[in-house]
Parts: structure tokens; C-alpha cells; sequence
């Protein structure tokens, strides 16, 4: 029988009220309120939880409080990767950044959703879809990045977009939803 972490990570239906993600989700929660409690002059500080709550973080990497997620150990920052203020990022699945990727306020992405059906919703289980963004990103300000999106290299996100599918590399996408407007200079 598989845990319902085991069946979170896979993207099936899993019970988010399980004792160990509870707990998971309570430590991570734990860690942020650290973080977003730090000062612009504790560089040191906010570096060591930064390592702490996140599966890996590179070199260079920098949040400006607050920040919000769900478990931290299930987001992967490249180097150089710049979180502006009020960013939410629900990693029940794998959130995987590449390098030098800028992200603007209150930006949010989002692993996790729902069954589409009713009756499946009302049994209370949830499920999840993995959401990657190459190097070189920007991603503007109160942009969502929706369950199961890849956002390609060198590509620039505008501010306010909905991106409900894939943007492929090199590419200015915005809108609502997100598509594709003119290829970009790399």
C-alpha cells in the first residue's frame, strides 16, 4: 500500500489531511515564518533558511518577504533566481526553476488542483501536476502559473498573464490566457 505522499508525488488522487503531510506542510510553515521575519540586513540568515526550507536552492538565490508555500522540499531554484515580495508557490508537486530567473510580486504558482467532477471533489482528495521554468525567465508581476505548465528558456512571462499551457523557449507571452505574442532576442 502506498502512502499518500507516494500518491501525491505520482499526480494521483491523495489525502491532504495525512498525519505526515501535516506535518510536512507545519514544518514548512514553521521555516517561513522565519524567513518572512528576516531583515534586508541578515543576508546570512535568510540564506540558511532559504537551504533549509527548499529541496535545493543555487547560489545567488534571493526572496523578498513574504513568501508562502506549501512544503519548500519540493521546489528546486537554480542560481541567480530572484523572488520579488508576495510570491505563493503551491509545490504538492515538483516546482523545478532554473537559473537566473526573475520573478515579479505576487506571483503564484500552482502544482495543485482538484478533481474537475463533483462527485470526486466532494470525497475530499486532491492531485497534482509538476511545473518547471527553464533559465533566463522572467516572469512578470501577478502572473499564475497553473498545475502542469513548462515555462521554455528565455522566455518572458508579462505581468498579470494566466498560463494554462506550455510557452515554448525564446518567446513574450501575455495574457489571460497566457499565449504566445512575438519571439524575444536571447
Amino acid at each position: 500500500m502506498r502512502s499518500e505522499k507516494e500518491k501525491m508525488l505520482a499526480g494521483e488522487l491523495y489525502d491532504a489531511s495525512d498525519p505526515q503531510l501535516v506535518a510536512e506542510r507545519r514544518r514548512a510553515r514553521l521555516l517561513l515564518q522565519a524567513l518572512n521575519a528576516t531583515r534586508d540586513d541578515q543576508p546570512e540568515e535568510r540564506a540558511r533558511l532559504i537551504r533549509e526550507l527548499f529541496g535545493a536552492a543555487g547560489e545567488g538565490t534571493w526572496i523578498e518577504p513574504p513568501f508562502y508555500c506549501d512544503y519548500g522540499s519540493h521546489i528546486t531554484l537554480g542560481d541567480g533566481v530572484f523572488f520579488n515580495f508576495n510570491c505563493v508557490v503551491l509545490d504538492v508537486m515538483p516546482v523545478t526553476i532554473g537559473h537566473r530567473v526573475l520573478i515579479g510580486p505576487a506571483v503564484q504558482i500552482y502544482t495543485a488542483t482538484h478533481p474537475v467532477s463533483a462527485a470526486e471533489r466532494r470525497k475530499g482528495l486532491e492531485l497534482a501536476r509538476p511545473v518547471a521554468v527553464g533559465d533566463d525567465v522572467w516572469i512578470g508581476g501577478g502572473a499564475i502559473l497553473c498545475p502542469g505548465v513548462r515555462i521554455g528558456s528565455g522566455s518572458v512571462i508579462g505581468a498579470g498573464s494566466v498560463v494554462t499551457r506550455s510557452i515554448p523557449e525564446g518567446v513574450l507571452a501575455a495574457g489571460n490566457p497566457c499565449r504566445v505574442l512575438r519571439e524575444v532576442e536571447r
